[in-house]
């Protein structure tokens, strides 16, 4: 079967992977590039958010995890198992949880990707492409034109890409109330947040939102004040009332995954690749 997959980020590679794994000729369409999309920005820490229903999210969760711990026994992916503390209404609680470094993460999915002899290519689509069997639509905000589902909106995150300062554990904080705060380290840099704000389209970094970033993550680890700020970043979360993963003829849609594109993306990779069967 020829099968098109529309959208590059996370969830689309991911997707792209199985169903060539599972013997289908896959081409990828996307406007953005791997390194290019939300997901590049990620902090990508598994931890399921802005996403639901929770009855299909826990269990895409736990298959995706299954396999970032996989990968982490790996070279070259950019993924490790680290330990850390999350902050919660009940307590401080420990953690041990797969990190992804995007950037090398998504520069190893595109080369398992052509390793499968699929094919990524630049492409502005007006709408869902014909000419493949089926059509997989993992475009993430970009549904609102292509799934023609205005329920799929923005929640703008910004982050600060800080130089490494020695730090090997993570933080979290969850509280209620609270803007997400996160000081999370890759082998080269620790990445700094954050900011949840739906319905806002803006991709300029605001001094403001760096600023208070910068002081609620001092509070977690006091480190942060020092660090050199390498890049100041804004990536927009394609959040919906639910996930929708549903075939509606010759597309499969996979999109609205909110701030959990990384720690759903092999779950619903593998439902998709269900949903479509072998080559």
């Amino acid at each position: 079967m020829r099968v098109i997959v529309v959208g590059a980020g996370v969830v689309g590679l991911s997707c792209a992977i199985r169903l060539a794994e599972a013997g289908h000729r896959v081409d990828v369409l996307a406007r953005d590039l791997p390194l290019e999309t939300t997901s590049a920005i990620a902090a990508a820490l598994w931890e399921p958010y802005l996403a639901a229903p929770p009855e299909r999210v826990g269990p895409w969760a736990e298959d995706t995890r299954t396999e970032f711990v996989r990968l982490a026994d790996l070279e070259g992916w950019g993924v490790r198992m680290r330990t850390g503390h999350q902050l919660t209404d009940a307590g401080t609680r420990a953690m041990y949880a797969p990190v992804a470094d995007m950037p090398i993460y998504l520069r190893r999915l595109t080369t398992r990707l052509a390793e499968l002899d699929g094919t990524l290519t630049r492409l502005n689509l007006p709408a869902l492409p014909p000419g493949a069997d089926l059509v997989v639509n993992c475009s993430g905000l970009g549904a609102r034109l292509l799934g023609e589902d205005p329920t799929v909106t923005p929640v703008r995150g910004q982050v600060i890409v800080a130089e490494q300062f020695g730090l090997t554990e993570f933080w979290l904080d969850t509280r209620a109330g609270a803007s997400p705060t996160y000081v999370i380290p890759r082998e080269h840099s620790v990445v700094v947040g954050g900011t949840s704000m739906p319905g806002d389209w803006s991709r300029t970094p605001d001094p403001a939102s760096t600023a208070d970033i910068l002081a609620r993550a001092t509070a977690l680890v006091p480190e942060v004040a020092g660090a050199r700020i390498r890049q100041v970043r804004v990536g927009l979360r394609p959040a919906r009332p639910e996930v929708r993963l549903e075939r509606s003829g010759h597309v499969l849609h996979c999109y609205g995954h909110g701030g959990s594109g990384m720690t759903l993306s092999w779950g619903c990779a593998d439902e998709v690749a269900r949903i479509v069967g072998t080559g």
